[in-house]
């Protein structure tokens, strides 16, 4: 493709983005097609000769299209946001004409630095501490998501064990600790770093916030102490995906702090909330005792996949535990000690230029721009909390301090089991609709309805029509 024929073909593919969403209300918000369907419409084998983009375009509308679960769309209210604007998408766009290879300062310094520019901003933007900073003990790199950032954390908190994990391998059972509602991520992280998932614990939770018991957790390092094993890393999550719950992440890092184990916080979701002064509550306790830190602009914070922040409070265990440096890469600037090598921030040695989307966000929108989205949706979805709380024919989780918002019918007349049956039933009857996207969680042995709210295309008349169709649907 010659660069006049890429200027005339990316006019297209960028007309056919703004008319997707320009559009995107009238497409149905979850795909109505079966399994199968899209590979049965696509040919058995690869063109012998290349195509114009044209039908790479046709096939787009008419196979791949009706195959897509449209996640920017406004009545998109499932699992948790996943944003993407304007300056994010030409960001990425700027990022793949570039195509750089950014594993080592030495191949594009930019790549680089930049990275730490913005990681740094929203460090600022967010109100986390000063040694989260690049320029600091600590700094900031950009995962791919925050599974990779709590797996780079695990392996920092083996590292920092004292045992020489990266060299020696693990010769000692080690634990982690994580709520019932805390991500899936971490057992995952416990399998890949060698820990495994039996010696993943589960600390009990407060029954009323479903916040991590700090003495509980206390009681359980005590325990694995005593039995010899080696507490290595506490998971506090802030914002947990079922409900949002917030772990008492300062009550939890005075145990960890008292036990010598390295506290991650996961704050996926509902760390970007911060950008907005009067939510900064909710990292009460990180600046004293997190030693890692994780929240993902691609979910609230108008940035597409992939774009997940991870800092630490010391990165030298982490460069410990993954660095590693073969002749090839070997460079002046590296051994002078005066750069940032990312590769050895994260798992694969490979990295792209994320950093242009979320620079292109942060520009374009502004601090400002940034806490009036997230102020929007979290009014929305108190307004959507006072309609349920006043409807008694439905029941409301609290507390809901975010966008999302967990509820359920009241049939007061069922078993909990036939309840929990008929609430599935009215979630698929609106998700097969077409109109909105909802998803499920179980508190308590009670199904619960989940609505998030995120989009900045989600509007309060948006709102208003869910709260209707799923009225009328119990």
């Amino acid at each position: 493709m010659s660069p006049e024929e890429f200027r005339r073909v990316g006019k297209q593919v960028v007309d056919w983005i703004a008319d997707y969403r320009a559009g995107i209300e009238s497409l149905p918000v979850r795909s109505q097609v079966g399994p199968g369907a899209v590979r049965d419409a696509l040919p058995a084998h690869p063109p012998e000769r290349g195509e114009g983009f044209d039908q790479v375009l046709r096939d787009l509308d008419e196979i791949l299209l009706p195959g897509v679960t449209h996640w920017q769309h406004p009545g998109f209210f499932a699992y948790f946001p996943a944003n993407s604007s304007g300056p994010s998408i030409l960001g990425d766009l700027l990022s793949s004409g570039l195509g750089v290879q950014g594993m080592v300062w030495a191949t594009s310094p930019a790549c680089t630095e930049l990275e730490t520019v913005v990681v740094d901003w929203l460090t600022e933007l967010l109100g986390l501490p000063a040694h989260f900073r690049t320029d600091a003990a600590g700094g900031g790199v950009i995962q791919d998501s925050a599974s990779s950032a709590v797996l780079v954390a695990c392996l920092a908190a083996l590292q920092r064990t004292g045992e020489d994990v990266a060299r020696r391998g693990i010769t000692r059972r080690h634990a982690l600790y994580v709520s019932a509602h805390t991500h899936s991520s971490l057992e995952r992280a416990a399998r890949l770093a060698g820990i495994g998932a039996d010696n993943v614990r589960v600390v009990d939770t407060d029954p009323e916030t479903l916040g991590m018991d700090p003495r509980h957790l206390d009681e359980l390092i005590a325990a694995d102490v005593e039995a010899g094993a080696v507490p290595t890393m506490v998971c506090a999550t802030i914002g947990t995906t079922s409900t949002t719950a917030i772990d008492p992440v300062r009550e939890i890092g005075e145990v960890c702090r008292s036990r010598g184990v390295w506290l991650h916080v996961d704050a996926a979701y509902a760390g970007v909330a911060a950008v907005c002064p009067e939510l900064r509550w909710i990292n009460d306790g990180v600046a004293d005792f997190a030693d890692s830190y994780c929240t993902n602009p691609h979910k609230w914070l108008l940035t597409n996949f992939d774009c997940s922040a991870l800092w630490l409070a010391d990165r030298a265990p982490m460069i410990e535990a993954l660095s590693i440096l073969p002749e090839y890469l070997r460079n002046e600037a590296s051994e002078s000690g005066e750069v940032i090598d990312y590769r050895d921030w994260q798992v694969p040695l490979g990295r792209r230029f994320r950093s242009l989307k979320l620079w292109s966000v942060l520009r374009w929108y502004g601090a400002e721009g940034l806490r009036a989205h997230i102020r929007d949706t979290v009014a929305l979805a108190q307004e959507f909390a006072a309609r349920v709380r006043d409807d008694p024919d439905f029941e409301l989780l609290e507390p809901h301090p975010f966008a999302l918002v967990c509820f359920r019918p009241r049939y007061p007349d069922l078993p909990v089991d036939e309840a929990n049956e008929r609430t599935h039933r009215v979630m698929n009857a609106l998700n097969d609709s077409g109109d909105l996207y909802l998803t499920h969680t179980k508190i308590g042995g009670r199904t619960l309805l989940r609505l998030a709210i995120g989009s900045p295309a989600t509007e309060r008349r948006h709102v208003e029509a869910a709260w209707e169709r799923i009225r009328r649907a119990a």
